[in-house]
């Protein structure tokens, strides 16, 4: 595990892989989008805890066995989200500094462009 620097939601399907239904469902392996593990490298590199989040309610050791293929590297996988709009919500520090970004990204765009 990481040593927490901070922490990074990131959806899996269509966010570090391509949106696919036969992956969606177990039927098929993870195709990465373009930057996905150099990505989430520099992330680990910098201290932040990657947690892969996911609507799947297929098997967790059926999305592990995909995920570990893949070659993602991450400290929790959370499955189950469902489908619907996520908030994340958290406190300011006391002198003011933010606690809490999101960044909406185009279905299968991928992380690559995304600073943080």
């Amino acid at each position: 595990m990481a040593s927490s620097n901070g922490l990074v939601l990131v959806d899996l399907d269509g966010t570090l892989c391509r949106y696919s239904a036969d992956a969606f469902t177990g039927r098929a392996d993870l195709e990465l989008l373009p930057g996905t593990l150099e990505k989430l490298a520099e992330w680990r590199a910098k201290g932040y805890m990657i947690v892969i989040t996911t609507g799947r309610q297929l098997s967790r050791l059926e999305t592990e066995r995909q995920l570990k293929i893949a070659g993602i590297q991450y400290d929790h996988l959370v499955m189950g989200m469902g489908g619907g709009p996520r908030h994340l919500i958290n406190d300011i520090k006391p002198e003011g500094t933010l606690t809490a970004f999101a960044h909406n990204l185009p279905r299968n765009a991928g992380i690559s462009s995304v600073t943080i």
